[in-house]
């Protein structure tokens, strides 16, 4: 008889991190590049309105692609795997059941989706030769059903962690215009690259004017640094990821890496200042899109900034300061290495 495999609660968390990074790239990517280009042009054609939705309702079921994919992590097989991305979707809070049916609202709570997914694998492997022929008929319902339903019992709680971020990052609204810039500037920059959705997070606080336009640019000051990063050491593919709006692909590498975080909060705390200093706006809709999309200068444009301060705040501040503190924390400092940006795939 095979030896079972035995994992480590360090080996759970680095597979469940490397399931997710790779989980929300399947899942946002399409709508990251296609969205706004599909919805521009409905006007053209009703087949742009059908591609637009299809590529918004694939985020929809990323819950579920990170829970098939944490699940290959650990060699499930097929049934098994489908089986769990069943119970991360039905932990997660992607949905909500009302009168009339269920209404999909987002890709629920990260945090849950990994909790559920490890949670989820751990049940799998412990009924795993114990069911016999009736494992097609039980494992849906412990498994998918029972897992999944434990989830949704969780949600509300590990919601709390999400709600406290938000009333701390809000309380910041309350300071000084130029430091309330800069640390909800840092805040978003953290947030883009943590499980918990700088989206939910900005809607949920209801986070506008310069707050909103400092949250958005903070997400892109971290989308700088990760792109400077990447570019020297991960494949052009990974950095186009990045720069279309998967920056929680690197989730993994905050977790193995956390001075990555160094560079990210000096370009955010610049960048921050900027949004001060140019009078950068947004909505708490937009706060935290950066620059997926153009969602953030868009809007900034449309609330009156003029094109060559939101060009300077979204552009030139983020990419060339974010440049200048890497070569400083690299080449003199010598703080990291190119390493803490290599991609680490769902396959490691």
């Amino acid at each position: 008889m095979e030896e079972r495999v035995k994992y480590t609660g360090k080996d759970y968390l680095n597979k469940v991190l490397g399931g997710t990074a790779s989980g929300i790239v399947i899942g946002l990517i399409a709508n990251a590049i296609l969205g706004s280009i599909f919805t521009a042009l409905i006007p053209y054609g009703s087949i742009f309105a059908l591609l637009a939705n299809v590529v918004k309702i694939m985020q929809f079921i990323t819950p579920a692609i990170i829970g098939v994919l944490v699940a290959m992590q650990f060699k499930m097989n097929g049934m098994e795997s489908v089986i769990i991305g069943a119970a991360t979707f039905l932990g997660s809070g992607a949905y909500q059941v009302t009168e009339t049916g269920v209404q999909l609202v987002g890709i629920g709570d990260l945090i849950n989706v990994m909790l559920i997914s490890a949670i989820a694998v751990f049940v799998t492997r412990l009924l795993q030769g114990k069911l016999g022929s009736l494992t097609l008929i039980l494992m849906p319902i412990i498994v998918g059903a029972g897992v999944g339903t434990l989830g949704l019992v969780m949600l509300p709680y590990v919601g709390m962690i999400t709600s406290s971020i938000g009333n701390l990052i809000n309380s910041f609204t309350t300071l000084q215009p130029l430091l309330m810039a800069v640390l909800i500037s840092v805040a978003f920059a953290i947030l883009i690259i943590s499980p918990i959705s700088t989206v939910a997070i900005g809607i949920a606080i209801g986070v506008a004017g310069l707050g909103a336009g400092a949250a958005a640019v903070g997400v892109t000051a971290c989308t700088a640094i990760l792109i400077i990063g990447s570019l020297r050491i991960n494949q052009s593919g990974t950095t186009l990821a990045i720069l279309l709006g998967a920056m929680k692909m690197m989730i993994p590498n905050l977790i193995k890496y956390p001075k990555i975080m160094i560079p990210i909060v000096l370009n955010a705390i610049v960048s921050g200042a900027g949004v001060y200093f140019l009078t950068i706006q947004g909505t708490p809709q937009t706060a935290g899109f950066g620059i997926v999309g153009l969602v953030g200068p868009i809007q900034a444009y449309n609330m009156g900034t003029s094109l060559i301060s939101v060009l300077a705040a979204y552009f030139i501040i983020p990419f060339v300061g974010g440049f200048i503190i890497d070569f400083i924390c690299t080449k003199l400092l010598h703080v990291y290495e190119d390493e803490i940006f290599k991609f680490i795939p769902a396959s490691n």
